[in-house]
């Protein structure tokens, strides 16, 4: 039987003594006795034990933070050492914005799991996560400039932007013909640090720095395209979310003659000397399905 220390983290990721019990093939009452040993070993109460579930206390999430990076790093050196191809397995946990994580993520995450059998996936959406290490993450994604960081960062490509517009809101309230005609328009904005940051152009006479105003702020790309297509107000975001109302005519592409900068995309993981198959082999994947492409028209 696997040691003490490892069948906890068997306990933590299958939820239960039961379901750990079940992949070693054993009964969950000497699950709980090697558990019970960890945890007079380290003088504190690791699990919250109940007939269905079982969860980790505070103390048992920090140790199982801890052990889950420490066993990952473990098989990456072995293999390393042993001169084998090191296979992604155990659980992946990677977090993403909402819109482009399950436009652009899961889909690659989903392939992983189709190849690696061995493999669990959680797919976290959202911008919540600060520090992913304290949070459990293996890969965060993120789209726009990085703040200074101890994390190791890997370009995967740029997010183009778009300054778009209804056919219905500028038939109403005019189109503009120079970025300083913004001021007297609506925008719908995705967050109030999008208000607060000019829009930066690059047009035939050089930079242009544009502040513009709205009264409608909405954290969900899904959101601002339904609202941009309602007419509601412009808005300045990502091509992709865009593509199919510009394809078809829906939506315009206003000053196309200015240029918007892209947005940088990364994939931030925490520095350890050996970064695990699973880590590695999402990134590549990221890489390898060419989302710049994907995000352009």
């Amino acid at each position: 039987m696997e040691s003490p220390e490892q069948i906890y983290l068997r306990v933590v990721e299958a939820g239960s003594l039961k379901a750990a019990a079940e992949q070693l093939g054993t009964d969950p009452s000497s699950v709980s006795r090697k558990v019970a040993m960890l945890e007079a070993r380290l003088g504190v109460k690791l699990l919250l034990r109940s007939t269905r579930r079982s969860s980790p206390t505070e103390a048992g999430q920090i140790y199982y933070e801890g052990m889950r990076r420490l066993r990952d790093e473990q098989a990456a050196l072995e293999a390393m050492v042993a001169g084998e191809t090191d296979t992604p397995k155990g659980l992946l946990r990677v977090t993403a914005p909402l819109d482009f994580g399950a436009r652009f993520v899961a889909p690659v995450l989903k392939d992983m799991l189709q190849t690696f059998p061995s493999l669990k996936v959680e797919l976290v959406l959202g911008s919540i996560f600060e520090d992913i290490t304290a949070q459990n993450i293996d890969v965060a994604i993120r789209i726009g400039q990085l703040p200074d960081s101890s994390l190791i960062c890997r370009r995967l490509g740029d997010v183009p932007r778009v300054l778009v517009a209804s056919r219905a809101y500028l038939a109403k309230f005019g189109t503009p013909i120079a970025p300083k005609a913004l001021v007297d328009h609506v925008f719908v904005f995705y967050s109030h640090r999008q208000i607060q940051r000019p829009i930066e152009f690059l047009g035939p006479n050089g930079s242009e720095s544009i502040t513009v105003s709205g009264n409608f702020t909405v954290n969900s790309v899904t959101a601002v395209k339904a609202l941009v297509e309602e007419g509601v107000g412009m808005h300045v975001g990502p091509v992709w979310a865009f593509k199919e109302g510009l394809l078809n005519g829906d939506l315009v592409s206003v000053l196309p003659e200015y240029k918007l900068a892209s947005f940088p995309l990364h994939a931030l993981y925490t520095s350890t000397a050996f970064v695990p198959a699973k880590v590695r082999y999402f990134i590549d994947a990221m890489i390898k399905s060419e989302i710049s492409k994907k995000c352009a028209l």
